[in-house]
């Protein structure tokens, strides 16, 4: 089969870093797994972290890729919610490889059927941040999806325009907060508009004054999807007593963890939305119906897609550019790409 395999860790400018290559397509699956034929596919930060890692001279080509949609080809004799046929949309595991295939073996409990009014696409564009978005919320921050408690709260996303801040927007906005984004750009301000946001400001300024400009002087919930380390002070003075603060990034050096987060009994989340696959956690199963969940709320209108460029058919020169997008901090949304040559 095609594939888009890394066989070493270089810059993206060298053709090397990814390249096209034909390998043995994978076998019939086994237990839980799908075997899913990949129509197309999105491009995250963790595709271009993962290219970037030390590898051994020695270590075998490795096939990237963390969010896909197609259709599935067969099914192992421990499937029960799916059939040949079906068509999909996942983030797939990062400890197995990855989508950048014509086929690729994936486990049916982190796999969700495709949205019915969006193109494979547009599709492959959410699995990944909405996982990452939706976990955040609602499994690590405890807070509540559609019980309309959140009303007048406020909720801050920094780093609005990137595919989990997008996603984060829209779930935010759903679950009743009003939705303050971040964002440095005239077009990735309209973006957050157009997900959803009530407001924007911009985080190259001091982040308290544009917020009391517009007479807020605390949030009840804070992302932070950009940078730990820079933002870590003031948002511990611009939670509220008892907030909440959810992080994915990890941080460069130690964070001072006293007050004002102790003094207010702020709460820290993580979220790093590989984890149930990869330690084979009893809720494995909560990816199935997160994506489904959010297949009927995409096909109801009440999410949209945030696929925001299309690059073309799935080949190394196309991911190569992908991943030189991500790496410039340039990328508004998400960039997806579709078929194959």
């Amino acid at each position: 089969m095609k594939a888009v395999v890394q066989e070493r860790a270089l810059p993206i400018d060298d053709p090397a870093s990814l390249s096209d290559m034909n390998v043995p397509a994978p076998g019939q699956p086994t237990g839980h797994d799908l075997l899913v034929r990949v129509l197309a596919v999105s491009v995250n930060p963790v595709d271009a972290k993962q290219r970037r890692a030390p590898r051994a001279d020695d270590a075998p080509p490795r096939i990237l890729g963390f969010d896909a949609a197609g259709v599935v080809e067969a099914v192992g004799p421990e499937v029960t919610a799916f059939a040949p046929g079906d068509e999909v949309y996942y983030a797939g595991d990062v400890t197995r490889p990855g989508c950048n295939a014509q086929w690729q073996l994936v486990d049916a409990r982190v796999v969700g059927r495709k949205p019915t009014t969006l193109d494979f696409a547009d599709a492959a564009a959410l699995p990944l941040t909405t996982l990452t978005a939706w976990e955040l919320l609602f499994d690590r921050m405890c807070l509540r999806f559609d019980d309309c408690r959140h009303r007048g709260q406020m909720l801050l996303v920094i780093g609005g325009a990137g595919g989990v801040g997008s996603m984060a927007i829209q779930l935010g906005r759903h679950a009743g907060f009003t939705v303050v984004a971040t964002a440095s750009r005239p077009a990735s301000a309209d973006w957050c508009r157009a997900m959803g946001a009530h407001h924007v400001i911009d985080h190259r300024q001091p982040l308290p004054a544009q917020l009391q400009a517009m007479g807020i002087t605390a949030v009840d919930a804070a992302l932070n999807l950009a940078d730990t380390d820079a933002y870590w002070e003031v948002l511990g003075e611009l939670l509220a007593p008892q907030g909440r603060v959810g992080l994915i990034v990890e941080p460069r050096g130690p964070l001072r963890i006293g007050d004002p987060y102790k003094a207010k009994c702020i709460s820290i989340h993580w979220e790093f939305m590989f984890a149930r696959a990869r330690f084979g956690t009893a809720d494995l199963i909560e990816q199935h119906r997160i994506l489904n969940r959010v297949a009927s709320l995409v096909d109801a209108g009440e999410l949209r897609s945030t696929a925001h460029t299309t690059l073309g058919t799935i080949n190394a020169a196309n991911l190569r550019e992908a991943h030189r997008q991500l790496e410039a901090g340039s990328v508004i949304g998400k960039l997806t790409l579709a078929g194959w040559d």
